[in-house]
């Protein structure tokens, strides 16, 4: 996917392309190339065409759509699925836009080297560790390749309906900005030093919040969008069966009150880092001010929660801490712009807060903070108090919660996020990250 340094502008040269380059090493090896590009999610026929030094796919029916296939191979050869011998360098190239200039084996070659300087380029900005650099540098690649430079947007993935556990229905549509995922990315990212990316997030933020009484969404579309109605498409069989397939996602409308404490941890962040100087300071003091008026207004009410039930609203203990959180941070925030006016008050609803969750939350039968107010049941979620600053890792609760955690939630070394049956039923499969044993390696590894 080309992206490099424009030589016109300021900007990036990254074109909605994607380019295959084949490398000729040795003998003539032959080959078939399977382009069969369905349009609008397959909804109707897409029809090839040769037009020039192009295949053009358009949609038949249906909304119009349409895709450029340039290539040094045979056109006719691509279209019909016939063989080809490779005897020198050749490339494909996928476009959502039409070419302007010739496209041939040279130009191709020279984006896939400039392409890999960027990314040299981008790598060498990113802070190094000691340990684990490797494995750091692949996963901010990838949390980068989910960020949309047009809006600052962030998504949660780029894919839709890969099924949770092969054969159940838990497939959800990740192509969206969920502010939450997003703002623990930009957290992270900034921690590497990638500034411009979270600088870009906040602005996408202020963005999609132009009126004060305006309330934030739990998540928004690549651009903004507001409305994510969600669909089925009853064609299609999904991965291995798994259906249904979806696009869209019905979760936009819900409440999940841990939100604005996620959101304000980022924004302290960055005053922390830049005080006054960072860019739309003044805005984002207003978003502080406006999103404690909603945490005091919504703390005290029930919500869907980090993991999206939709059949219930509960008092989630991760989303009152979050609550807790925000605060914290908006108290912080006007102590770094001396906004004496506001100290005094929302400190005292960070103590309100925290000493609701220690009365509610705690369970004394499961020695453990649960997943809800007046459960047994316990959640990974809750592993965050301590990230977050609640708790101290030295606080007993918090060592009896890990190990309760551990105890009932992992299975060959990884970790449920909970075992309640929820909307689908019980969940069949582990959630990677909160693997207990790969904390505690690390932990050790670190210490």
């Amino acid at each position: 996917m080309p992206r490099y340094d424009s030589q016109d502008s300021a900007s990036k040269y990254s074109p909605p392309d994607v380019i295959r380059y084949f490398k000729h090493i040795d003998g003539e090896p032959e080959l078939v190339v399977n382009y069969q590009p369905q349009l609008e999610y397959a909804q109707f026929p897409t029809k090839n065409m040769i037009e020039g030094n192009y295949i053009k796919s358009t949609t038949q029916k249906g909304a119009y759509d349409s895709l450029y296939f340039y290539s040094s191979f045979n056109l006719k050869a691509i279209v019909d699925s016939t063989s080809i011998r490779l005897i020198k360098d050749e490339f494909c190239l996928i476009s959502y836009n039409q070419k302007l200039l010739e496209q041939d084996v040279r130009r191709a070659n020279l984006k896939m080297e400039r392409t890999k300087v960027y990314w040299l380029n981008w790598t060498e900005n990113t802070t190094s560790f000691k340990k684990y650099e490797e494995e750091i540098i692949r996963s901010a690649l990838t949390l980068k390749m989910l960020s949309f430079d047009k809006s600052g947007a962030i998504l949660a993935a780029l894919t839709t309906s890969l099924p949770e556990t092969i054969g159940e229905e838990r497939n959800w549509d990740y192509r969206f900005c969920w502010i939450r995922d997003a703002s623990m990315v930009v957290k992270i990212m900034t921690t590497l030093g990638h500034h411009k990316l979270a600088g870009r997030y906040l602005n996408f933020i202020i963005d999609i919040l132009p009126d004060k009484d305006e309330k934030i969404q739990i998540m928004y579309g690549i651009r903004g969008e507001k409305k994510l109605t969600e669909y089925k498409l009853e064609h299609l069989s999904g991965y291995e069966n798994s259906s249904p397939v979806r696009i869209g996602n019905a979760a936009y409308k819900q409440k999940q009150n841990d939100i604005y404490g996620i959101l304000l941890d980022v924004v302290y962040q960055h005053f922390d880092l830049f005080s006054l100087t960072v860019e739309h300071s003044e805005e984002l003091w207003t978003i502080v001010r406006n999103m404690i008026k909603i945490v005091e207004a919504n703390w005290q009410k029930p919500d869907r929660g980090i993991w999206e039930i939709r059949s219930e609203n509960k008092h989630f203990t991760f989303s009152k801490v979050l609550c807790w959180v925000g605060v914290d941070r908006a108290v912080k925030i006007a102590q770094l712009l001396k906004r004496e006016l506001y100290i005094k008050p929302w400190t005292k609803l960070r103590e309100k807060i925290r000493h609701d969750i220690e009365q509610n939350a705690w369970s004394e039968t499961k020695n453990a903070y649960t997943q809800a107010y007046g459960s047994e049941d316990l959640d990974a979620s809750v592993l965050l108090m301590e990230s977050y600053g609640f708790l101290p890792a030295t606080d007993q609760r918090y060592i009896d919660t890990v190990l309760g955690i551990q105890k009932d939630l992992e299975y060959n070394g990884l970790m449920y996020r909970y075992k309640n049956s929820d909307d689908f039923g019980t969940p069949q499969s582990a959630f990677t990250i909160c693997s207990v044993l790969a904390y505690k390696q690390f932990i050790q590894d670190w210490t």
